[in-house]
């Protein structure tokens, strides 16, 4: 299932397979956190225009997780796809926080512009993976959910093994779900998790990008071996390669970026703007490199977002731009290289 149309530029670039039960994917997923009100109020009417502009676009891969609003970012994808004929997207979503009535309306406290009388209880319980499920069904008014991940299980190693992978191996042979997986800001335990389960899929937040290439030394080895994709996040490690010109007023890893690092995206997008290329876009695609890596997801507040995200994709990199950044030491000697053909 590819569900993307042949007449826009994102569904035409070639597929990759999205785990192992057949489903397959664009280079640009859709991240749905920013939509809702990570750190700021988005409206309805920018939140929609945003998943219009990604469907225009051949758009057909979408994330979103109970967290992400404290449920209102699985309310509003749901919306928006409930007029979609199913088998023409892919959603994913997450476990291992349940939302649970607390009595009193209050703002979030974990990063989203939100009121709610709604807590998040961790819980990576076979029961709790269940039931987790169940309400994020509900919530998006789906009658199923392609893929699922264990949502950011750091703390919860053992709790993971023996109840959240367990019921979604479950689910899974039932063919109630067709992937699972766990999505984390870290690759060691995802390493960790791709050897000791059959998950077949991951998403790896922040921990491969153009700033940094860590998951070569854990993740990314041990998933070419396993036949386990990789959605690649955070690309712009949360800003700080969002824009052509690094700044410290920027975020890295949401919070404040070190000088080190902020000196390292300075001198990236010192070669890149030699070849005429804008920072963003080589974070994009460079990601892409990887074999193993499927596709980028990637949040927007608007349709301008998107729209200028789409173009990213667009843009032509020659190689020997790649080979200079390695070159000053910039990138890593062993990290892929996106081929382009061009130099």
């Amino acid at each position: 299932m590819t569900g993307q149309p042949a007449d826009t530029r994102v569904a035409d670039a070639a597929a990759r397979a999205l785990g192992r039960g057949g489903l397959r994917v664009g280079p640009y997923g859709f991240g749905v956190a920013p939509i809702a009100n990570l750190g700021r109020v988005v409206s309805d009417e920018d939140a929609r225009g945003a998943l219009e502009a990604a469907w225009a676009a051949g758009i057909r891969y979408y994330d979103t997780a109970p967290h992400y609003g404290v449920g209102l970012g699985e309310r509003r994808l749901g919306e928006f796809l409930r007029d979609k004929p199913r088998d023409e997207f892919i959603v994913s979503t997450k476990v291992g926080r349940l939302l649970v009535p607390s009595g009193t309306v209050r703002t979030d406290d974990q990063g989203f512009e939100v009121q709610t009388d709604l807590v998040r209880d961790l819980d990576y319980t076979g029961d709790g993976v269940l039931r987790s499920l169940e309400a994020s069904l509900t919530r998006m008014g789906l009658d199923r959910i392609d893929v699922v991940f264990v949502h950011d299980p750091d703390d919860f190693y053992r709790e993971a093994l023996d109840g959240a992978f367990p019921a979604l191996e479950q689910l899974r042979a039932e063919g109630t779900i067709t992937s699972y997986g766990a999505g984390m800001n870290q690759s060691a335990m995802l390493a960790d998790f791709v050897r000791n389960t059959d998950l077949d899929v991951v998403m790896c937040a922040g921990r491969y990008t153009l700033l940094e290439q860590g998951a070569l030394d854990d993740l990314l080895p041990i998933a070419v071996d396993r036949d386990v994709s990789v959605v690649a996040a955070a690309v712009f490690n949360s800003g700080l390669l969002a824009r052509d010109n690094p700044s410290a007023d920027l975020t890295y890893n949401y919070g404040p970026v070190p000088r080190e690092l902020l000196e390292r995206a300075t001198a990236i997008a010192a070669v890149c703007g030699r070849y005429g290329v804008s920072l963003p876009a080589a974070a994009i695609q460079f990601t892409l490199g990887h074999p193993a890596v499927s596709t980028v997801a990637v949040g927007a507040r608007s349709r301008e977002q998107v729209e200028r995200n789409v173009g990213l994709f667009d843009v032509q990199i020659p190689d020997v731009m790649w080979q200079e950044l390695v070159d000053e030491g910039l990138l890593r000697a062993d990290a892929p290289l996106p081929a382009s053909g061009i130099n």
